[in-house]
């Protein structure tokens, strides 16, 4: 009612919601791919089983191609982990192997990973990480994490090393080429903000179902990072050094590969450590298309609501994902010392060192057939759900939480959602198209000028006729208010943890571990004791966005005092002054300079 009268709501009135003229474009997209899929630039392909050629779409055979390459490296690494002889019939036949059993994959027991993971950890960095690598494998293996883990690692180790590839080449391509640079920044741009799970249907359609297609999404969602870093190191060097490079008489190739990329160092790895953790990151997501290992597991636990096992399987993934990202770090950083020297033992010990281990490992696997005669053999594998478990644990611990604090929740639930969200919510659904244009637009024009603001014209107008305004605005009001809540606990908790370098190392350690933690994990439990509610989903951005705004506030902080770093250590008139590469030290009214 307004004035006495009523006002009634139009859903195409100009003014508050534009019409829908976009509600085509879906329709229009699936008939596209379907069509590219089965009737565009048919190819005569041979096919093997039927000894005869047939015909069949390029854009299929291509997919499908992609697909045997990705399954044939998947599945090399999954064998020599686990065993297997589908890769040694790829080069020969099953008659052969028939005939010749004994070239079938063994695999290798989780002793000699173990071993093999701590010496070169120690190899790259210390006993440190040689210690954590150990107790990870150990942990993986009692837990009867073994097979799963090795099957997410086998992917994993096809995707990341592609990703890099891939990313690092573009990046390249990118910095050296400014036409390069404008056709890769809006996909860069799109690719990131895109939600994983749009990536699977596509996906799908295009590779299948299997672990094939979980490389190839992954890859998807791991380069884009990876460009933007690689471009950003690239652009950061002075020019200072690219004129020494060019002056010592390097060609375009060494003063790539010789000077700017190590000079560059530092965001690449951050880029690398980017690449790995995504890769983590999608592998419960990859469980939805097919993709065997510990994220199909978890998927299953948290089906049957078990938290205690779905927890487990997600820390196997953090501790894998963190020990592979200190591992490449580790030895990004390792300086190699050419004028040492040294004995032969002192060269290859490590490499002698693993083949011991290989010996000792292949030894106990062989006694452990007699100690677990007719059982498994726990020094060869430890199976799947045979191994020590704390499901119980955590399970009873969630209901005990749900028992003693439900009051309390439900009371604080309530008043979040009457209070502060449904207000919200409404004040964004009652914002008017054209209004809410005009003033997204303006902010665009004043902080990015008319080509910004005609960039951001363009988007929100795209949204606006389509079918989803309404939706686009309740995201947009869950991502204001994740986006207030993250930035100020993630800087709150950053700038105080920085104050000492335990507390800040602890905090990145805890950073590591829940950047790659599976989300569905603490998801369940939030919903189980929030119920299905915007609080819920907000609790879930939070705890998600809250850990890069932490991190980057650490490792921001750490930057700028290590750009420009002044130290006062007095003694009667003594004192010295230390900036970027100079240290000044003062005795007195006398100065001296020296550079390093």
């Amino acid at each position: 009612m307004f004035l006495g009268k009523e006002v009634r709501y139009y859903a195409f009135d100009v003014f508050w919601r534009l019409p829908p003229l976009l509600g085509w474009l879906p329709i229009w997209i699936n008939d596209s791919l379907f069509f590219l899929m089965n009737e565009w630039m048919p190819i005569e392909v041979w096919n093997e089983d039927t000894q005869e050629f047939k015909s069949r779409p390029i854009v299929l055979q291509i997919s499908r191609n992609i697909t045997a390459f990705m399954t044939f490296l998947i599945q090399l690494i999954r064998e020599v982990l686990l065993g297997g002889l589908e890769t040694i019939v790829a080069f020969s036949s099953w008659d052969w192997i028939d005939k010749n059993p004994w070239a079938e994959l063994p695999g290798l027991p989780w002793t000699i990973v173990a071993a093999g993971a701590a010496i070169l950890s120690y190899k790259v960095s210390g006993k440190g990480l040689a210690l954590f690598a150990g107790l990870t494998m150990i942990y993986i293996s009692i837990f009867g994490q073994w097979k799963p883990s090795m099957q997410t690692l086998s992917f994993i180790l096809v995707a990341a090393p592609l990703s890099f590839i891939f990313g690092l080449g573009l990046g390249i391509a990118a910095f050296k080429s400014k036409r390069v640079e404008k056709a890769l920044y809006p996909i860069l741009l799109v690719m990131q903000t895109m939600p994983q799970y749009a990536v699977l249907v596509p996906a799908l359609v295009l590779f299948g179902v299997g672990d094939h297609a979980a490389v190839i999404i992954t890859m998807v969602v791991a380069i884009p990072p990876m460009i933007l870093l690689t471009i950003l190191g690239l652009r950061a060097v002075p020019p200072e050094v690219i004129e020494a490079g060019r002056m010592s008489g390097c060609s375009n190739w060494q003063l790539m590969f010789k000077v700017l990329i190590p000079t560059a160092r530092r965001d690449i790895l951050i880029g690398v450590n980017q690449v790995i953790m995504v890769c983590f990151s999608m592998a419960v997501i990859s469980a939805f298309i097919g993709a065997k290992g510990l994220g199909f597991n978890l998927l299953l636990a948290l089906n049957q609501l078990n938290i205690g096992l779905a927890l487990e399987a997600g820390l196997c993934i953090s501790l894998i994902a963190i020990l592979l990202d200190k591992m490449s770090l580790a030895w990004a950083n390792k300086q190699t010392d050419y004028f040492g020297n040294l004995t032969f033992f002192q060269r290859n010990k490590n490499i002698l060192f693993f083949a011991a281990t290989v010996i000792v490992g292949i030894v106990l696997a062989y006694i452990g057939t007699f100690l677990f005669k007719g059982s498994f053999n726990y020094l060869f594998e430890v199976p799947h759900n045979k191994g020590i478990s704390t499901a119980d644990f955590w399970n009873k611990g969630v209901d005990w939480i749900f028992d003693t604090f439900f009051v309390y929740i439900k009371a604080f639930n309530t008043w979040l959602i009457q209070e502060v969200l449904q207000p919200m919510r409404a004040l964004y659904l009652r914002m008017p198209a054209v209004a809410t244009i005009v003033l997204v637009v303006g902010a665009g024009y004043l902080i990015g000028g008319i080509r910004s603001a005609l960039v951001v014209c363009g988007l929100t107008l795209f949204i606006a006729l389509s079918p989803w305004w309404d939706r686009a605005l309740v995201t947009t009001y869950m991502a204001t208010f994740g986006v207030i809540v993250s930035c100020t606990i993630g800087f709150t908790v950053g700038t105080l943890c920085f104050q000492n370098k335990r507390s800040a190392n602890f905090m990145l350690g805890v950073c590591d571990i829940f950047q790659t933690f599976p989300s569905f994990v603490y998801l369940i439990p939030v919903m189980m004791l929030f119920g299905i509610t915007d609080t819920s989903v907000l609790i879930a951005v939070i705890v998600y966005a809250t850990i890069p705004a932490t991190r980057y506030t650490i490792e921001g902080l750490r930057s700028k005092i290590n750009k420009d770093r002044i130290s006062f250590s007095f003694s009667s008139h003594d004192a010295w002054y230390k900036s970027n590469n100079c240290i000044c030290f003062i005795h007195g009214n006398y100065w001296s300079f020296h550079w390093y």
